[in-house]
C-alpha cells in the first residue's frame, strides 16, 4: 500500500511540472504573438506606403505547405521554415522528457 502511495506522489509531481512547463511555453508564445502583432500595426501606421512581404509554413499532418508573397518572400519563407523546424525540435524534446520513465 505504501509503494502505491509513493508512486502516486511521484506522478503528481511530474504532472504538475509538465503542466507548469506547458503554461509557461503557452504564455511565452502568446506574448510573442501579441508583441509581433503590435509591432506590425505600429509599423503599418508610421510607414504605410511600403510593400508587404509574407512567408509562412502550415503543417497538415506531416506535410508542410510553404507560402510566400511579396518582394522579400524568399527571406520570409526561409525564416518561417527555420521557426517551424525549431518548433518541431522543441516538441520532440519536450515529448521525450514526458515519456521518459521514472527511475
Amino acid at each position: 500500500m505504501r509503494n502505491l502511495e509513493r508512486i502516486e506522489k511521484k506522478h503528481e509531481g511530474n504532472e504538475s511540472r509538465g503542466s507548469q512547463k506547458f503554461l509557461v511555453l503557452f504564455l511565452i508564445g502568446f506574448v510573442m504573438i501579441f508583441v509581433g502583432t503590435t509591432i506590425l500595426v505600429i509599423t503599418a501606421l508610421f510607414f504605410g506606403g511600403s510593400t508587404i512581404s509574407f512567408g509562412g509554413v502550415v503543417f497538415i499532418g506531416p506535410f508542410p505547405i510553404v507560402i510566400g508573397v511579396g518582394p522579400d518572400a524568399d527571406l520570409m519563407v526561409l525564416f518561417a521554415t527555420i521557426l517551424a523546424i525549431l518548433s518541431i525540435v522543441t516538441f520532440l524534446i519536450l515529448r521525450r522528457e514526458m515519456v521518459k520513465p521514472n527511475a
